[in-house]
């Protein structure tokens, strides 16, 4: 198949397309910045888009069967919004995909995405999943709990520093999925016809469980503190007087700590407690 990946060049999207690599596919990897992979040169096509800006990706879904797209604003930006890139810049990409005549579009969102629209990282992918469900095109929304290095990522800065905090006073769960799985379900799925998967990895942990195998793994004792949970809202608020950008990444962080994101479609065979021992090797 001839196959379209927008957000190649990320964490989740790289590996996504080696296994397209990997299986056989033609692949025109789209981002608005291209990284080197050597281990699969001059087997893809490697495309620069702005997916805010719609004439940069006039003519990329040309002849293609399916696009797969990871976009989506993870960082803290004072200019650009959720709703600019997971919205908007989605809807250029399904917009281009439908004018190709794109059988097939696969979108990476995340779990619960349209359970609270306070959240902007949430409420901009539930809105995109109700326009991809309306485009008429075939579609597949994998919705996953999270990653094993974006949790890495948060735990191990604290770990550093002695102590892991917490929000509120009942401890939530997530099942993780390590991405070269979640790429390799992606990969597997892209055919199928209008369904959606809460994807998550075989190992479900609580956060304090997990906080006490990174403490384990960097051989220290754990120190485990509890903040209320409104203390986000005030950061929350003094960040969007502030207009840094940082109110959303705040806002999700609160929804992910408090939250049960325990995925029912269970796939692959990396082992997150594996994982975090892995980190201090």
């Amino acid at each position: 198949m001839k196959v379209v990946l927008a957000g190649a060049f990320g964490k989740l999207g790289s590996d996504i397309l080696k296994e397209l690599v990997k299986q056989g596919h033609e692949v025109t990897a789209l981002d608005l910045i291209i990284k080197d992979m050597p281990e699969i040169a001059g087997k893809y096509t490697a495309v620069k888009i702005d997916v805010t800006k719609p004439e940069t990706l006039k003519g990329v879904c040309d002849g293609a069967d399916a696009l797969i797209s990871t976009v989506g604003l993870t960082g803290t930006s004072a200019t650009i919004t959720n709703y600019d890139i997971d919205l908007n810049g989605n809807l250029n990409l399904l917009k281009e995909a439908k004018a190709a005549g794109v059988k097939h579009f696969s979108y990476v969102s995340v779990i619960k995405a349209d359970s609270d629209p306070k959240v902007p990282m949430l409420h901009a992918k539930a809105l995109f999943e109700k326009e991809l469900k309306n485009s008429g095109l075939t579609y597949v929304i994998h919705r996953p709990t999270g990653y094993f290095y974006d949790i890495a990522k948060v735990f191990m800065p604290m770990i550093e520093k002695g102590s892991v905090s917490l929000l509120g006073k009942e401890d939530a769960h997530a099942n993780v999925i390590d991405t070269t799985d979640l790429a390799e379900f992606i990969v597997l799925h892209m055919n199928d016809v209008n369904v959606t998967y809460d994807i998550g990895g075989k190992e479900t942990y609580s956060y304090e469980e997990i906080a006490k195998m990174f403490f384990e793994a960097a051989g220290k004792e754990a120190v485990i503190k509890r903040a209320p949970v409104f203390l986000f809202d005030v950061l929350a608020f003094i960040n969007k007087l502030k207009k840094n950008g940082k109110e959303a990444i705040i806002r999700f962080s609160k929804w992910t700590l408090t939250n049960e994101l325990v995925g029912k479609d269970v796939y692959g065979d990396k082992s997150f407690k594996e994982y975090i021992q892995n980190c201090y090797k």
